[in-house]
């Protein structure tokens, strides 16, 4: 199936670190996998192309509520848990957990976003956005992920581009 940038609910712009909400005309600034961009399982990179919200998780937790394999841990993310566990890659608040939807490049054998765990998710405040940082996870201030979790449902389209979008065309 082909997709146009108008179906899409979510663009997110790899060059620029934005993730844009075309039909409520909201942008925020993201940050990306520190280890660039590609689809090969294990690379920690953030994959390309399209993608839907395959599942959402941390609806009535509260904002920077700690999760470990999608399952809230009961922990409030702080200063004092940070110093404890320095090893941890948090995810906080919310999760979106992408699926991708072009076979052999974003979904299947070896490059499969939802097998490989990327998701749209919080991040501690005191982390850097706008420049790559993550596991290849697409990481969003709390404030942010909580309003974009309440916006976007279940099966929404995603776009990841690696180049910077033209949105006026």
């Amino acid at each position: 199936m082909t997709y146009s940038y108008a179906q899409a609910d979510i663009l997110i712009d790899l060059a620029e670190q934005t993730l844009y909400l075309p039909k409520h005309s909201k942008f925020y600034v993201i940050s990306s996998g520190v280890n660039g961009i590609g689809e090969a399982e294990n690379s920690g990179q953030t994959p390309r192309g399209w993608h839907e919200v395959a599942l959402k998780f941390g609806e009535n937790e509260p904002e920077n509520a700690v999760f470990i394999a999608r399952q809230p841990t009961g922990e409030i993310y702080n200063l004092d848990l940070a110093e404890q566990f320095p090893e941890r890659d948090w995810i906080l608040t919310r999760i979106l957990w992408l699926s991708g939807l072009e076979q052999g490049f974003n979904q299947g054998e070896g490059c499969d976003t939802f097998q490989r765990y990327i998701y749209l998710h919080g991040t501690p405040d005191t982390e850097p956005m706008g420049i790559p940082a993550s596991h290849g996870c697409i990481r969003m201030r709390n404030q942010d992920i909580l309003e974009l979790f309440d916006l976007i449902p279940e099966k929404a389209l995603v776009y990841i581009s690696e180049q910077k979008l033209d949105l006026n065309g």
